[in-house]
């Protein structure tokens, strides 16, 4: 599980009642392990250090010959209201890069449409069914961004590219990079804190958002076990 800060981890954590609290460090990590399999991992914030930090810790598992099944992208979120109100829990069936690009005369453009790279990645739709009857969580496009929204006219801007958008946070899509390069199913799975639009400290509810990682980890963790990565 890779969350960007110990706090999101530790919500995960608190999900792991048989939790030893033991830590690996590898080069550049720290493992947190909560038993059965599980590790945690306060991977950082932003993409590239969250794609840097788990693909660290997915090729230190492959070196020592017990490769992850699966790696979930997890945290708190700003929401697109009104289908992702503070509280609530969405789940990604499409992880997407939303700032890389370039500027133009005629907007934004996608590094896909400039001829290189990619904005999207794709997580197991059974994977995704999975988690989402476990938690009640809705689905839908999980935007990751590099700078937090803060206006208006940018949560309209990102809309209009991403009408199927319910989060945005700033590590997933980094997460499904590194996922991607090891051949690793992904998962990003979003506590939303904060409506996504002008920025309003008085109006998070980040305690609120927290709980509710804990409470979706404590239904999605068992459910994980039955997912079979070989199901359409």
């Amino acid at each position: 599980m890779a969350t960007a800060v110990p706090a999101e981890r530790d919500a995960v954590a608190r999900a792991f009642p048989e939790a030893s609290g033991r830590v690996t460090h590898r080069p550049g990590i720290a493992l947190h392990h909560a038993g059965d399999g599980y590790d945690l991992l306060a991977a950082g914030v932003g993409p590239a250090l969250a794609a840097a930090s788990v693909s660290a810790a997915l090729t230190a598992a492959v070196l020592e010959d017990a490769p992850y099944a699966v790696v979930v992208s997890a945290g708190i979120a700003g929401g697109f209201l009104p289908e992702a109100p503070v509280g609530s829990l969405v789940v990604a069936d499409v992880i997407t890069a939303a700032d890389l690009g370039a500027e133009s005369a005629d907007g934004f453009l996608p590094v896909t449409e400039l001829g290189f790279g990619t904005v999207t990645h794709h997580p197991p739709k059974s994977l995704v069914r999975t988690a989402a009857t476990a938690t009640g969580a809705r689905t839908g496009a999980v935007l990751t961004v590099s700078t937090v929204t803060g206006t208006a006219a940018r949560a309209a801007a990102l809309r209009a590219r991403h009408p199927r958008a319910l989060a945005e946070a700033m590590e997933g899509f980094g997460v499904a990079e590194a996922a991607a390069a090891h051949g690793t199913a992904v998962l990003e799975i979003r506590a939303v804190s904060n409506p996504v639009g002008p920025r309003d400290r008085a109006a998070w509810r980040i305690g609120e958002a927290l709980a509710a990682l804990t409470t979706a980890f404590g239904k999605l963790a068992p459910a994980l076990e039955s997912w079979n990565r070989h199901d359409q």
